[in-house]
């Protein structure tokens, strides 16, 4: 029995009923992508991944791939293999590539949707499907000899990497040691050592491409401190023939060690070293040297698909949690506890249990919408370029997007392993400590959420300093007048009257809390120290901001769900559009008033622990 419990059903609310993706299916560039299409491509992915791929999650779990440090090989899993070239076969990489390449161009939102239900199933999976996605971004920033060999990547199959981290520079990517030193016929030689690179090793493709960034070293005017003196280089594992894409000697790029990991353990991530054995042979992305701005292309990609891959676990998690708490029979129901003849009733009678079903109800299906609102965004940009002649503000829909980008990962990825662990784990006691259930190994995949492509506390930095600061607070503002046109709608006899003035306040709470944030950055310039105050609470913003949008978000559904329920909706439909009405109310009645005290606790900011010597911790 399958793991695995997707939300179809939910996907194609958001898709079709809430943020109108259908407005852009089959229209301009997207022609081959109308509804029915979009429907039975979400149908045939849910069935892959509610068939092979989830039933190798467990297995490759257990027995993970093997590393040989002799010959610097991975031997993946046999049965991973086989679930992993069905997906491949599915060809739903395409939607991730140019048309130009053999791809099939799809609005964000669908692919995003489509990207759930793998993620969902087994999030390991679609890593190793990063070949085409790299290739495709190669693709538009290469010149034109990477443009073919993008296209040779594509054609053959091959696996792809974005290589940052190293041993010494994490989080602060500016201090990168890994040099790139000219050769005479204008490739580079790269040496260093990379960390935590994923999918850099293993036996299911032909070759794999790493995306290099290194600090060149004896040219003069480039290759300076920090992020901005670091270049973008294409490191292939064998060197291969661009024309034909076939494959020469070996290139001096090797993994050097695999970890051992906590969870996520049939995704390598490798410490590679290049040009120990042999030079690693380079190629400079697009002739220039912009490495850093070039890689934010992978990086936000990475960003929007790690909250998609935790948002998708903590939705199986609370579903399987639902089906366990719907057929678990534990304890009589509380009107009748003195009873000791009473009969037992499944633990869903038990108000406790409904709260945590509730909580857990409500971000998933809140956050889902968060990342299906940020897609809608990609779509309108992506829209306007296809069209020369589009009235969308492609500068606002840009700087919306960078502004949810954080959230989706950050929010999502924190909230979704607190709640794995707090609520769908603990719904099913003892139970849910068992590797009988999935959900320990829901718990121990999805830590790694909030640690890749920035930790939480670095996307609240970013939150703040660069999407709110940098950007004069301009896509803040235009959330906030979207949030408010929501707390000002309705009318008479309006059913979430009282929710849309929780809202309202809640905004509030979040506005005087950038308000103040904004503040204490402004008096730095006089007193450097204030910036710490900003420093103890950004992070604060980040999830106080997360909780507002999800709370927004949901009652903008509910809008949709009771439209539908006044029109006469029945059956299965009339108890899902029911959900989405009660979810949308218990949030705003029990998350949204924690903003008060989010607030009041920013405002009690002092430097106390700032100034507390290191000895006291």
């Amino acid at each position: 029995m399958s793991h695995y419990k997707s939300n179809l059903r939910d996907l194609e609310f958001n898709l079709f009923e809430v943020f109108g993706a259908d407005d852009f299916m089959g229209k301009g560039g997207f022609d081959e992508m109308d509804p029915d299409t979009v429907r039975s491509f979400l149908k045939q992915t849910e069935e892959i991944a509610t068939g092979p791929l989830s039933d190798t999650y467990t297995t490759s779990d257990r027995n993970p791939p093997v590393f040989d440090p002799k010959n610097n090989t991975v031997t993946m899993p046999e049965d991973f293999k086989a679930a992993f070239q069905t997906l491949m076969d599915s060809e739903g990489w395409r939607m991730e590539i140019p048309e130009e390449m053999g791809g099939i161009p799809t609005p964000a939102s669908v692919r995003w949707a489509v990207s759930e239900l793998v993620l969902g199933s087994n999030p390991a999976a679609f890593m190793y499907t990063s070949g085409p996605g790299f290739a495709g971004i190669l693709w538009d920033i290469g010149n034109e000899e990477q443009k073919k060999m993008a296209q040779r990547m594509v054609d053959g199959g091959w696996g792809a990497t974005m290589v940052l981290t190293e041993p010494d520079a994490g989080s602060d990517v500016g201090a990168g040691t890994t040099k790139a030193f000219p050769n005479e016929d204008g490739t580079w030689r790269i040496e260093g050592v990379k960390r935590f690179i994923t999918s850099a090793e293993h036996d299911m493709s032909d070759n794999i491409v790493h995306l290099v960034l290194a600090r060149p070293v004896g040219v003069e005017g480039i290759g300076g401190p920090g992020t901005k003196g670091l270049s973008l280089f294409v490191v292939p594992k064998y060197m291969f023939d661009v024309e034909t894409g076939e494959l020469g000697e070996r290139n001096g790029a090797y993994v050097t060690n695999v970890e051992k990991k906590m969870g996520l353990k049939v995704s390598t991530t490798c410490e590679v070293t290049f040009g120990d054995k042999e030079p690693a042979i380079g190629y400079l992305v697009g002739d220039i040297h912009q490495g850093i701005a070039q890689m934010f292309k992978v990086i936000e990609y990475a960003r929007m698909m790690v909250g998609t891959k935790a948002i998708a676990a903590l939705s199986t998690g609370y579903l399987n949690a639902l089906d366990y708490a719907q057929n678990r029979v534990q304890g009589a129901d509380l009107t009748q506890m003195l009873d000791k003849t009473a009969p037992r009733v499944p633990t869903i009678a038990h108000p406790d249990v409904r709260r945590s079903l509730m909580l857990q109800k409500a971000y998933a299906e809140g956050m889902r919408a968060l990342v299906m609102y940020t897609a809608s965004w990609q779509d309108r940009i992506a829209a306007a370029e296809m069209d020369a002649d589009s009235d969308i503000d492609v500068d606002m829909a840009e700087r919306i997007n960078d502004l949810l980008l954080p959230i989706v990962k950050g929010v999502g990825s924190e909230r979704s392993y607190e709640l794995l662990g707090s609520q769908s784990l603990q719904t099913l006691g003892g139970s849910g400590y068992l590797q009988d259930y999935p959900i320990e190994q829901y718990i121990r995949d999805a830590k790694i959420d909030t640690l890749y492509e920035g930790t939480t506390a670095i996307q609240g930095l970013d939150f703040f300093f660069r999407k709110m600061v940098r950007d004069q607070f301009k896509a803040v503002f235009y959330i906030a007048s979207q949030i408010t046109e929501t707390v000002k709608a309705g009318g008479e006899g309006d059913q979430l009257s009282a929710e849309r003035e929780m809202l309202g306040t809640a905004l509030q709470e979040v506005q005087d809390t950038i308000g103040k944030l904004g503040e204490w950055a402004m008096a730095s310039q006089e007193d450097i120290e204030q910036i710490y105050k900003v420093g103890l609470n950004t992070t604060r913003l980040l999830m106080m901001t997360g909780d507002l949008i999800i709370g927004w978000l949901l009652l903008r559904q509910a809008e949709v769900a009771q439209a539908a329920l006044d029109a006469g909706a029945e059956g299965k439909d009339a108890d899902f559009y029911t959900g989405k009405v009660a979810v949308a109310k218990w949030f705003a009645q029990n998350r949204l008033p924690l903003m008060a005290a989010e607030k009041s606790m920013m405002l009690n900011t002092n430097l106390d622990i700032m100034e507390l010597p290191e000895s006291a911790f």
